[in-house]
């Protein structure tokens, strides 16, 4: 082989290990656009651990509003603190900010269902002289063990008080209208 060919053979070689390079450096050049491209146009989406602000619609299956925040302060919350109904929280899980979606929460993912067990029939003297229960009205009430509960006086007579412990929306299946209006990413 003459000196001439072996030059020219390290050439080709040294040609087509450049031209690798550039390959290589333009695919990786092509990722680095393509992941720059997809954090800006693709929006973040709810995770658990992030923090999010929502306005909602909340009603009842008869179309009843029960509750709503639309126009007035966001309701914040962390997601996997399970600070929510497991539905409420489901269903922000993956939302973009913006986003608005309707959702139909059973009862069981809401409020549970209806315990009849919490109701009471209390001595009326359990209450002092000065307060005269009605029916429809709440209070709050201390348990043995320490934790506060909301109660509504179901029924009165001469001798006793009948209150309900379950939460007003016990057994209620809900319909929830949210927008997601904020995502500030957890740790």
């Amino acid at each position: 082989m003459k000196k001439s060919e072996k030059v020219k053979g390290k050439e080709q070689a040294a040609e087509k290990k450049r031209t690798l390079t550039y390959a290589g450096a333009g695919v990786v050049a092509v990722m680095v656009v393509a992941v720059v491209l997809y954090v800006a146009l693709v929006p973040p989406v709810a995770q658990l651990g992030d923090t999010v602000s929502v306005a909602y619609v909340g009603q009842l299956n008869n179309g009843s509003v029960f509750d709503s925040n639309v126009n007035k302060t966001p309701l914040s919350f962390t997601l996997g603190a399970h600070t929510m109904i497991p539905g409420f929280e489901n269903a922000v899980t993956n939302m973009k900010k913006d986003e608005v979606k309707t959702v139909h929460i059973p009862y069981d993912q809401a409020y549970g269902a209806y315990q009849s067990d919490l109701v009471y029939t209390l001595d009326r003297s359990m209450f002092s002289s000065d307060t005269q229960p009605e029916v429809g009205m709440f209070y709050t009430i201390t348990n043995p063990s320490g934790t506060s509960s909301r109660v509504k006086v179901t029924g009165v007579n001469e001798s006793t008080v009948t209150i309900d412990a379950n939460h007003m929306l016990a057994g209620e299946n809900l319909t929830f209208t949210i927008r997601l209006l904020t995502i500030t990413k957890g740790k």
